[in-house]
């Protein structure tokens, strides 16, 4: 089953103002739309057990199968896309599953913890795993601004907000943002201490 755009525009959120239930991740549901399969992160968003480590394991693993592969004008061109892309594939899918912040949801994970080791490369093995470890602190924890950013549209209503889903998905992404770049500062004054 694919969607076009009017279908997913049409996705009823309630039904005779009952919210319906939502949408199970699945390898049905992921592949039913190009944007499901990025958004679960080509299926390691549908780990049972800490998805956005699992995404966040494929972030990793691509990377440094790639890190030798693309210059790093490409690494930037790959990273920038990615959250514009990583902002309409999360809107899709959060729309589709009815739910405002899926767990099974990495994409965020992803184009963020791929800045971090962009940003920190080049660095071996134990420089990458110090950088996975903060990462995935800062964004399991959310102290702070990660925190901040991590409610920042969790309030929005679809019912009464057109706009709502494109907020969620800026929303699931923009936290993991926040994220990379507090793991990115700590190992900046790592670096200068």
């Amino acid at each position: 089953m694919t969607f076009d755009s009017k279908q997913v525009q049409d996705i009823p959120y309630r039904e005779a103002g009952v919210p319906l239930a939502p949408a199970a991740p699945s390898a049905r549901f992921m592949m039913s739309h190009p944007a499901h399969v990025m958004a679960l992160g080509f299926g390691s968003g549908l780990s049972p057990k800490a998805p956005g480590t699992m995404g966040s394991l494929w972030a990793w693993i691509t990377f440094v199968l790639l890190q030798n592969r693309l210059s790093e004008l490409q690494w930037g061109l790959l990273i920038g896309l990615s959250i514009p892309l990583g902002w309409w594939a999360c809107t899709v899918t959060a729309r589709n599953m009815r739910v405002m912040d899926p767990g099974s949801i990495v994409w965020d994970e992803i184009a963020a913890f791929w800045l971090v080791l962009w940003l920190v490369s080049p660095t071996g093995f134990w420089g990458q795993l110090v950088a996975f470890g903060l990462f995935r602190f800062f964004d399991a924890v959310k102290p702070g601004p990660v925190g901040w950013a991590d409610q920042l549209f969790h309030n929005v209503d679809p019912t009464t907000d057109p706009a709502a889903w494109r907020k969620a998905g800026w929303g699931i992404m923009l936290d993991d943002l926040v994220a990379a770049f507090c793991a990115l500062l700590v190992i900046a004054l790592w670096r200068v201490w």
